[in-house]
Order: structure tokens, then C-alpha cells, then sequence
């Protein structure tokens, strides 16, 4: 039906509006705003729920163990947060697991305020915490609460295209008790059917792990790749102990964190949006959106922090550096987020 309505409304529009206008009938079929709509809600724990979500048929395929970015509108506000997909890249419904933090508003509204047919914004697949190809036969996952998710994603894939390997894989799981284990039954039921080792470990009873017990609990440690995600304390002393007994990489760490901007800021320069006309003087370090905005111009924006895409403009002439990574960006042409992104000598930006 929705290939249909596109395929109607590229005749009655110029090329450039089928999109939008497909938008406004039902959101979920827009490319340049994609979106889900929330068909089912699965409680996994007291604080934790997983949103199964339809999306639109161009969705970017994602790789098992990636992350999206989620946006909810709260009183006429955006919303973004990052969080792990999930259910298998073939799957139909995209899934994602959503726990409430203490005082975390919009996770307590996304896991326990928001129903069947809310329609969320999302960004692109990203996160390098996946699987390599070929996968190797002998893993170790190592997760703690929440940091179950990208790996339980991984899990399912694996359980349905390499169910061998994950007859050699060993996986150890901590939370406070038993009814707080994310995925319980199922990956329960997964060790039985597959073979996976599967250690679970209830902190309220038997302490934090540490790398001295994790050497314990799983002996040939050293020779497995090793993928960890969890609490700050957990991975910092995951890798200092990788570091320190084996190959520091052969240990894959996801970290529930924000990206914070590099030390390679970009110098600065003159920022000219040629659409608006607006010109600004970018300090080093700013963010372009924020020289824009503070000089009178009217940017795209949603999350702010470089995960929707929604304030892509592009470069036109000059040199941008990425403040999450460092990178120089400096082919015309090239889109750039302007919340994430400052300028490297004088730039144009096509918004």
C-alpha cells in the first residue's frame, strides 16, 4: 500500500514533495524524517520494556548489536536517547529495550508512558560494538543490567544463522537478583536450545564480578574474542585487565555514555549559511549550529547531540571538524551535522 501511494503521488507532485507529502498521511512513510510506530510493548522487567516497532520501508538495515537514536515529543519538545536495537537486522519489527532511570524522564516515558500506536522518530543505525565477519567460534560476552541489550541482539542473530558458534560461546550475565535480569527466559531458553554457556551471576547475593572471578568462572578467557557492556566501574577494570593478562584487542567494550568533543576542535573561522545569508564567527570548538543560531539564523534541529540527522546541511567550500571524532570533513558537497561539527578556517554550509 505504501509503495502504491508513493508510486501516486510522484505523479501528482514535483520530485521533490512525494516524500513530505506522504509524511503528512501516515509518518511512518516519510525517508526524510523516518519514524516507527509502536505496535506492540513487550515488558521484559519492573523497569525495563521492549517497543516493537513498525517502521518504513526504506529502514536502514542495522547490524547486530548497533544502536538508534529514539526521538519523543514531551510537551512540544523533541526528545532524543540512544538505545541498542534489539531484534535481528531480517526481523520485520524493529525492536528496541528501554529501562527507566532513576529520575530519567524521557526513559520512564518511553518504557512505562508510551502506547500502541505512538509514532517515534528515529536516527540511523550506528555503534562499532558488532560482530566481525567471519564470526569467531569462541566468544565471551560479559554484560551487566541494561548492557544485556547489544548483546542480546547479537544472541538472537547468531541463535538463527550460526547456532554452531554459539555452542562454543560463553555468556555471563550480572544484575542485582533474579526477577531483575533482562531477557531471562529467553536466554535461559537459548543456552538449553543452542548450547551457550550461560553464567548469571545475582550481585544482591554474590557481590560484583570482577576480572579475578571472571577468570575463574570462564578459564580460557584469554583465547576467546570478548565483547563487554555494562556499568563504567565493570569495563574500566574489564580493560585494565585485558591490558594488563591478555590482548587488549581482542576486548570489544560498549559504554552507555554521550560522546564527548576531541581535543581537535577545529580552529575556528567564519561560518556563511548560504540559503539564510546569515554569516557568524565560530570560536573553536562551537558547534556551527550554535554560531548560527546565536547570529539570528533558523537551523534544523532535533536531538542536538549529533544522532538524528535532522541538522544536515551541506558543505559548500571550506573545512569542518567533527567534535565527536576529530575527523576533517572537506569535500563539497558532503553533508554535515551542524551540532556536532566546527569550523576548520572559514565554511560554507548550504542551510
Amino acid at each position: 500500500m505504501a509503495a502504491r501511494a508513493r508510486d501516486v503521488a510522484h505523479l501528482l507532485t514535483t520530485p521533490l514533495l512525494p516524500d513530505d507529502l506522504l509524511g503528512t498521511v501516515n509518518p511512518v512513510w516519510s525517508t526524510t524524517e523516518p519514524a516507527g510506530r509502536v505496535v506492540a510493548r513487550r515488558p521484559e522487567t519492573a523497569d525495563t520494556t521492549t517497543l516493537l516497532l513498525r517502521t518504513g520501508p526504506r529502514r536502514p538495515r542495522h547490524r547486530p548489536g548497533q544502536y538508534v537514536g529514539v526521538g519523543t515529543r514531551l510537551d512540544g519538545v523533541w526528545h532524543w536517547r540512544t538505545y541498542s536495537v534489539t531484534s535481528r537486522p531480517d526481523d520485520r519489527l524493529l525492536a528496541v529495550t528501554v529501562t527507566a532511570l532513576p529520575g530519567g524522564t524521557v526513559s520512564g516515558v518511553l518504557a512505562h508512558g508510551t502506547p500502541v500506536g505512538t509514532v517515534l522518530r528515529l536516527g540511523p543505525p550506528a555503534g562499532e560494538f558488532v560482530l566481525p565477519e567471519p564470526v569467531s567460534e569462541k566468544l565471551l560476552f560479559v554484560t551487566a543490567g541494561s548492557g544485556v541489550t547489544p548483546v542480546m541482539g547479537m544472541l538472537r542473530h547468531l541463535a538463527a544463522t550460526r547456532p554452531e558458534v554459539l555452542a562454543g560461546a560463553v555468556a555471563v550475565h550480572c544484575d542485582r537478583t533474579e526477577a531483575d535480569v533482562v531477557f531471562a527466559a529467553e536466554l535461559r531458553a537459548l543456552a538449553a536450545a543452542t548450547g551457550l554457556r550461560l553464567v548469571e551471576r545475582h550481585t544482591a547475593r554474590d557481590g560484583r564480578i570482577t576480572p579475578d572471578a571472571l577468570a575463574d568462572l570462564v578459564p580460557d578467557w584469554a583465547g576467546r574474542q570478548a565483547w563487554a557492556c555494562g556499568p563504567a566501574g565493570l569495563l574500566d577494570d574489564l580493560a585494565d585487565w585485558w591490558d594488563r593478562h591478555g590482548d587488549r584487542d581482542a576486548l570489544h567494550v560498549e559504554r552507555f555514555v554521550a560522546p564527548v568533543p576531541t581535543a581537535a576542535a577545529g580552529t575556528g573561522g567564519r561560518v556563511r549559511f548560504t540559503e539564510s545569508r546569515i554569516e557568524a564567527d565560530a570560536a573553536p570548538g562551537e558547534p556551527l549550529m550554535r554560531a548560527g543560531e546565536a547570529a539570528g539564523a533558523i537551523l534544523p534541529n532535533g536531538c542536538r547531540m549529533g544522532i538524528c540527522h535532522t541538522c544536515v546541511g551541506r558543505l559548500r567550500s571550506g573545512a569542518v571538524t567533527n567534535l565527536h571524532t576529530g575527523e576533517r570533513h572537506d569535500t563539497p558537497g558532503e553533508p554535515v551535522r551542524t551540532c556536532v561539527s566546527s569550523a576548520a578556517g572559514d565554511v560554507e554550509i548550504e542551510l
